[in-house]
């Protein structure tokens, strides 16, 4: 009698765990929650990504430092500019009239 309660909790608490199991599986593979994990996947690797920038411009600035040490050029003291940005002339100047607006 001991044999068969012991084997028929056995079971049923087999049982219990392997329904457990497969429905956090099942809510794991929800396209909700899918949706979520994809999310936290992309906003971890934006992080990662905007610290290896930060990395790479702090390498930048510290290789410009030695470089301007080496050389003997003193550093400027205000943020560098970058140019303007020129329209190449093969394309000449931009014309205000569109021809496929009347289409």
């Amino acid at each position: 009698m001991f044999r068969r309660t012991f084997w028929f909790t056995a079971g049923a608490a087999a049982g219990v765990w392997a329904t457990t199991k497969v429905n956090r599986k099942l809510r794991r593979l929800t396209p909700e929650s899918l949706a979520a994990q994809a999310a936290d996947k992309a906003v971890e690797t934006g992080h990662r990504i905007k610290d290896f920038a930060l990395d790479v411009k702090a390498g930048m600035a510290q290789r410009e430092l030695e470089l301007n040490d080496a050389l003997g050029i003193e550093p400027q003291d205000g943020p560098h500019e970058l140019p303007a940005s020129r329209r190449p002339a093969a394309l000449g100047p931009k014309h205000p009239y569109n021809r496929n607006e009347d289409h």
